[in-house]
């Protein structure tokens, strides 16, 4: 089927990389080899690239000094050519070599994402001479040349069949954090600059989407971490799709386990998820990448990677770029020359070696050429993950993400300043601080609950009134936690189940009316449940979700503990709808609806073991067609999934069925 390559459309999918030339890296334009830029392209063709993100390199571009003292903007020691390029201050000949790439790409068949103002690259800034030693987010002609720069370009390339959308730039919450004066970018500065560069660009072409480009982008402004000024709900607003760049070792607790194993896997997928939840925006993996041999193996790697492209396309992801297209370890100039890890980074090695991880990418893309339907159907989501005030909103949501995905569920986030939404099982994990949320929520909450949803609350020292109404708990006394164990019976079974809690504040708790699910060994109440209406409020006293993504091995080989018990025991009801269920935590399940006889499950192995999976569908659904793995059993729906791999099938309904 000819699929649709776009980042909007919900349920497509787009399989990329970024690219630098591979003879030049950064320097690609002033370096200009067209010969070996065409021979690159056929190359990324060939393996099954389809999109490619680019990066006409500010001071390359607009490569502007100001001459003291009379502050005269020149190209060098030209003065400003009186036509069009030259009083945007844009170089013509580097944008004749952009003209010709353009056309290179669509001689190829390549679609072009287009990074804007790149004045952030790899580590190092790169910015016109004339604002070297200014804050370009903040300064008003940084910004009058940005805003000239980007008019001019978007004008000039707008009729382009090859070109996708326009990206803000490369990270450009960088281009601030190491500035001169790093202090001035507000929240209210980022949203204006944000602001600026985005009504520059749909000036000139309201056609295209306008990429966020970002990375590391928050929920709340915090003065104890970097770039939090930068908000998911501020880029939504601006932009049209918003983008992660996944990286393991840069973004917190992702480096703890092995590449390959579980929440590693899920990294991508959970924080894609985040913010285009909470930004109510299509969100792209616009830069995916194992960061070289000293975190994998290229074995690994390609492992790792297939696990990520069936992950994202399953929760609606729209693509996956790597990072990047080919190794630049021969390169000399900064910053290949101060980082190590910049220099390994490509799908191709040195004389165009193809590694494993262009493979994967390959067969991806021929799978989705083979997919028979337009476009993925949404998939099912039973819960609400509400994400609250002053905690670590990223290490809660990642492990109450990983947690579901065990259980056998999926939720959907919301911060707590965003309406409510709808649904018949809510998670409040890691409540911390005295504002955890605004009054009128919590009343809003606590309605929803009366009416029939349920409500689980875990504890990271927060502060909720009408505690014991709400929970049939009351606080005896608070201290500080030490490492204890807790017991709770899971299901219906005669065993209980063993858990380690860790550090923060405990709370010893006496129930009024709480069924006491989990307790620790002198007694004192973890796990309970009290009915609070027609629904039913589940409280843990501990902050589980945290402390088990900030913990190395926690959902990893002989250290981890099945926590995922807690999830499936309070999902139970809200699962009910869902047709597939399956027994093994490290597979994740998506169920994705064509009609009321038809569904979609995407089954996922996290782990890099095989994984031999017994699928349990309701009375009277079958496995219909099965689009990628095999069953051994397709009866009985019995399969091993192959490690860091994928199931796809149909699944439907009898006639008879249908019409009880």
């Amino acid at each position: 089927m000819n699929r649709t390559l776009s980042l909007t459309q919900p349920g497509t999918f787009i399989v990329g990389c970024n690219y630098w030339a591979s003879h030049a890296g950064t320097a690609m334009w002033s370096d200009w080899r067209g010969e070996i830029v065409e021979q690159d392209l056929a190359k990324l063709t060939e393996a099954g690239i389809e999109v490619l993100r680019v990066f006409p390199l500010w001071p390359d571009f607009q490569p502007l000094q100001r001459i003291s003292p009379r502050h005269e903007y020149r190209l060098g020691e030209e003065p400003l050519a009186n036509d069009e390029l030259g009083q945007a201050g844009l170089s013509a000949t580097a944008m004749t070599h952009f003209a010709e790439f353009t056309a290179l790409a669509e001689r190829h068949r390549l679609k072009l994402i287009v990074g804007l103002i790149t004045g952030w690259m790899s580590g190092r800034l790169f910015v016109p001479r004339a604002f070297e030693r200014c804050n370009v987010i903040t300064d008003p002609a940084a910004l009058m040349w940005q805003v000239r720069f980007v008019r001019c370009f978007v004008r000039h390339f707008a009729r382009s069949a090859s070109i996708l959308a326009w990206d803000l730039g490369n990270e450009c919450n960088c281009m601030g954090a190491v500035s001169p004066d790093p202090s001035r970018v507000s929240r209210e500065a980022a949203w204006l600059w944000t602001q600026t560069i985005t009504g520059a660009i749909r000036l000139e072409d309201r056609a295209r989407p306008v990429v966020s480009g970002m990375h590391d982008l928050a929920l709340e402004p915090r003065a104890d971490l970097n770039n939090s000024h930068w908000l998911i709900q501020d880029q939504a607003e601006l932009t049209d799709v918003l983008t992660t760049h996944p990286y393991p070792i840069f973004t917190p607790y992702c480096a703890l386990d092995p590449l390959n194993t579980l929440k590693s896997c899920l990294h991508a997928t959970a924080q894609t998820c985040l913010y285009a939840d909470v930004g109510g925006r299509p969100c792209l993996a616009e830069e995916v990448g194992t960061l070289g041999p000293m975190l994998s193996s290229e074995k690994i790697a390609a492992d790792y990677l297939r696990a990520n492209l069936f992950s994202l396309w399953a929760h609606d992801g729209h693509g996956l770029l790597w990072w990047c297209a080919f190794d630049q370890g021969h390169l000399a100039q900064a910053p290949y020359d101060w980082e190590a890890l910049e220099r390994e980074l490509g799908l191709f090695g040195a004389a165009y070696r193809p590694k494993a991880v262009l493979g994967e990418l390959k067969r991806f893309r021929k799978f989705l050429d083979s997919f028979p339907f337009a476009a993925l159907p949404p998939r099912r989501k039973e819960a609400v993950c509400l994400l609250s005030r002053d905690q670590d909103h990223w290490a809660v949501a990642y492990g109450a993400f990983v947690l579901a995905k065990q259980a056998g569920f999926d939720l959907e986030f919301q911060y707590v300043e965003q309406p409510l939404i709808s649904s018949s099982l809510y998670l409040l994990p890691g409540i911390k601080g005295t504002g955890v949320m605004s009054r009128r929520l919590w009343l809003e909450l606590r309605q929803r609950v009366q009416e029939g949803a349920t409500l689980y609350i875990s504890y990271d020292d927060g502060f909720l009134s009408e505690f014991e109404e709400v929970t049939g708990l009351t606080v005896e006394t608070r201290e500080q936690r030490r490492a204890g164990k807790f017991r709770f019976q899971a299901g219906s079974g005669r065993g209980r189940t063993e858990l380690t809690m860790r550090g923060g504040m405990r709370l010893a708790l006496a129930s009024t009316r709480a069924e006491v699910l989990g307790a620790e060994t002198d007694g004192n109440p973890v796990f309970c449940r009290a009915a609070y209406g027609k629904g039913a409020v589940y409280f843990l006293g501990f902050a589980m979700e945290q402390e088990l993504t900030t913990r190395p091995g926690a959902f990893y080989g002989t250290t981890a503990e099945p926590c995922w018990k807690i999830y499936q025991a309070l999902a139970k009801a809200a699962c009910a709808e869902r047709i597939a269920s399956k027994t093994q935590p490290q597979v994740g399940l998506t169920e994705h609806s064509f009609d009321e006889r038809q569904r979609l499950i995407i089954a996922i192995n996290y782990a890099p073991e095989p994984a031999r999976e017994s699928f349990s569908l309701c009375k009277g659904w079958k496995v219909a067609k099965v689009l990628y793995g095999e069953f051994s059993d397709p009866d009985r729906a019995t399969a091993t999934i192959k490690p860091n791999d994928a199931m796809v099938f149909q699944v439907a309904r009898s006639y008879t069925e249908r019409h009880k």
